[in-house]
């Protein structure tokens, strides 16, 4: 991941169409780089959990352009790259396995990091996973505790509990969440390693038990209008 970070670097200092395209080749090898890691974790992902088998490259991973209408940031390119497995792809909906790296101080997340979960669901399955947690709050806590070296995203979440929950809520602090997610950071000496692989998938499985039950509580909330993938276990 060195070259990677590097090339990030570099494009953080340089996020100009003229320079890009006169580096374009270095991009390239760096972006193969990182999908061939991201290729070997999509196959290891769907090792232990089977929603995420038969995933593809593209369907993971993101374009390295910025979309810049209606952003007040011009800059064209990214300074990250990330890959996300999840049931149906990263457009699905579904609560998954997050890796990203980014460039020295870099200002989108500001960090390498692995994170599990769902970043904004929207209205209806926001509430469906509160009303799961409501019902089932020690069964995540459990999965949380499973999910060893990771920690909650407190980062968004609601000051007070939603409209409907009593004030005796067993779990308010869960409930009142807008991101249902998990993460920590990756050290450089993990992130630079020879076993970084067998670290990411180790830690992505212990997050296996959060996100089946997120995903159990999101694909009840596209019931009647939606049917469920064959091989979405639930």
């Amino acid at each position: 991941m060195k070259e990677i970070i590097s090339f990030l670097n570099k494009i953080q200092e340089n996020n100009n169409r003229p320079w890009f395209l006169e580096h374009k080749a270095e991009f390239l090898e760096q972006q193969s780089r990182f999908n061939a890691f991201a290729e070997k974790l999509i196959t290891e992902v769907g090792k232990f959990d089977e929603s995420t088998q038969y995933l593809t490259l593209k369907q993971c991973t993101y374009r390295f352009y910025r979309d810049l209408r209606f952003s007040p940031d011009k800059r064209p390119y990214k300074n990250h790259f990330g890959v996300y497995i999840c049931p149906g792809g990263k457009k699905s909906g579904f609560a998954g396995y997050y890796f990203h790296v980014e460039a020295d101080f870099g200002d989108y997340i500001g960090n390498n990091i692995l994170s599990c979960g769902a970043y904004m669901p929207d209205k209806k399955e926001t509430a469906s996973i509160r009303d799961d947690i409501h019902v089932n709050g020690e069964a995540y806590k459990k999965a949380i505790v499973k999910a060893k070296g990771f920690s909650v995203e407190h980062n968004s979440k609601l000051l007070h509990l939603p409209n409907g929950f009593p004030k005796d809520t067993p779990y308010p602090e869960l409930v009142k969440l807008k991101d249902f997610s998990l993460w920590q950071t990756l050290p450089p000496e993990i992130l630079f390693g020879d076993h970084l692989l067998e670290y990411v998938v180790d830690n992505f499985n212990r997050c296996y038990d959060f996100n089946q039950l997120l995903n159990k509580a999101i694909a009840y909330s596209h019931e009647p209008d939606f049917e469920m993938p064959e091989y979405l276990p639930l």
